[in-house]
């Protein structure tokens, strides 16, 4: 497995550069190197980026609003204070984004048959559209901007995020069932 570079790795890739470049970071403070956050952080200005160029700028999709796309997607009839929960925002927050993606004849609401107060959650033709083929970017241009990893590699990269995601659900719910659950704003 491809490791990250040690301040001393990247000080000799650094002299046999050509190139005068700023030191990288890891030089700079090598004890962010065994750091999770800042790892993920760095890797994430590249999957931000990924993201902007495959889906945000052709489909004109925010990654909450893909998010909201696909699990609705995967879940239909789930309601807005199901989706609430799953992403750990508040009711108005998902009222915000489900408004603009509704706007958008992306999702829809029915009422619930059994109970007719509750509103049922529904991708439209174009939302269903909508998601796989943003999906089907994010697929490919991950694959191509992670190409120096191996298949496996990337498996297992995935499998581990997965299994620390669902660290940060558990702690989620946890803080949710104590009315501290994190929040996160529309605008962000």
């Amino acid at each position: 497995m491809q490791e990250c570079l040690t301040a001393e790795k990247t000080v000799n890739v650094m002299k046999r550069s050509s190139r005068a470049a700023p030191p990288p970071l890891d030089v700079v403070a090598p004890h962010l190197d065994q750091v999770l956050g800042y790892q993920l952080a760095r890797a994430s200005v590249l999957t931000s980026g990924v993201f902007s160029r495959a889906v945000g700028e052709p489909l004109a999709l925010r990654p909450v609003e893909y998010t909201i796309l696909s699990l609705i997607g995967e879940q239909p009839g789930m309601t807005s204070a199901r989706l609430a929960r799953l992403l750990a925002v508040t009711a108005p927050n998902i009222t915000a984004w489900l408004a603009k993606l509704e706007a958008r004849a992306l999702v829809e609401r029915a009422t619930s048959a059994q109970d007719r107060r509750v509103q049922l959650l529904q991708l439209t033709a174009e939302g269903r559209r909508v998601a796989r083929s943003a999906t089907q970017r994010l697929v490919d241009n991950e694959a191509a901007a992670l190409q120096t990893l191996s298949r496996g590699e990337r498996l297992l990269l995935n499998e581990l995020l997965c299994k620390v995601a669902a660290l940060a659900g558990l702690e989620s719910e946890a803080g949710a069932a104590d009315g501290d659950a994190q929040l996160h704003e529309p605008g962000a």
